[in-house]
């Protein structure tokens, strides 16, 4: 089945430096563009991080230092990946969790804006673990019935991705072609901010999600507790934690 889109989706995929979405560096990026009338486009970039890439990821996706010392920085291809996905949603394996928090802080950091909010995500595993409880190479084989041999390469990767999705779609006549639907299906929780520091609450509230104001609604705690916004700014939180942040903290001040 193929996928109906109102608008274009990107499925893409990140090699990285390593796991932590605020310190980590991609390493190699691939987007598959799929266009509301079928057609695709798709592209991969190798990427200097511009810092080492450790030996045991290097065991895992291949990519070495050397690989990648003459290739461009982010910072010069952001522009490039910046207009590939400009109004199109996003979607990807544990991309909710992993790889559209990297991405964002990766656009944060060298100035671009990165916005969900006029896109939504569709996360292909958060559908898997739902329906089948499986890794991405056990999804390949059972939904597509094929091998994924070049797994951890980020180009076979995304193409394996929106394959096991199309097939979902053909599986399951309870998933809907749509992406919101699926964006909104393959949700674990309701964050704001995609590392779950902030979430929404029964009431679609804004409440912190960890510390000693867990639960809490945000904008109280930012007007009784003036220096809890400064702290995280100037803590080790992801960049896009606190440009939400921030957010909410202007909305709060333009009401009052």
């Amino acid at each position: 089945m193929e996928l109906s889109l109102k608008r274009p989706i990107c499925f893409f995929d990140l090699e990285t430096t390593g796991t932590n979405i605020s310190k980590d560096r991609i390493v190699e990026i691939s987007i598959l563009k799929v266009f509301p009338n079928g057609n695709k486009e798709s592209k991969t970039w190798l990427v200097n991080p511009e810092m080492p890439i450790p030996a045991e990821t290097t065991a895992i996706h291949g990519i070495d230092n050397a690989k990648i010392e003459n290739e461009p920085t982010f910072k010069e291809l952001a522009p490039q990946v910046n207009q590939m996905i400009a109004g199109s949603d996003l979607a990807g394996y544990n991309s909710n969790k992993f790889d559209i928090p990297l991405l964002a802080e990766e656009m944060l950091r060298v100035g671009l804006d990165f916005d969900m909010n006029k896109r939504v995500a569709v996360d292909i595993q958060n559908i898997f673990h739902k329906m089948e409880q499986r890794t991405l190479v056990a999804a390949y084989r059972f939904y597509c019935d094929k091998d994924l041999t070049n797994a951890h390469s980020a180009e076979a990767d995304t193409t394996a991705t929106y394959e096991v999705l199309c097939a979902q779609l053909d599986r399951y006549p309870e998933l809907e072609n749509d992406t919101k639907f699926l964006a909104e299906f393959s949700e674990r929780k309701k964050v704001v901010d995609f590392a779950g520091f902030i979430a929404l609450n029964d009431k679609g509230q804004e409440v912190f999600s960890f510390g000693k104001h867990k639960g809490k609604l945000v904008d109280e705690i930012l007007e009784k507790e003036p220096g809890y916004f400064s702290w995280i700014q100037n803590a080790d939180f992801p960049l896009y934690t606190k440009k939400v942040l921030t957010a909410i903290r202007l909305r709060k001040l333009s009401t009052n």
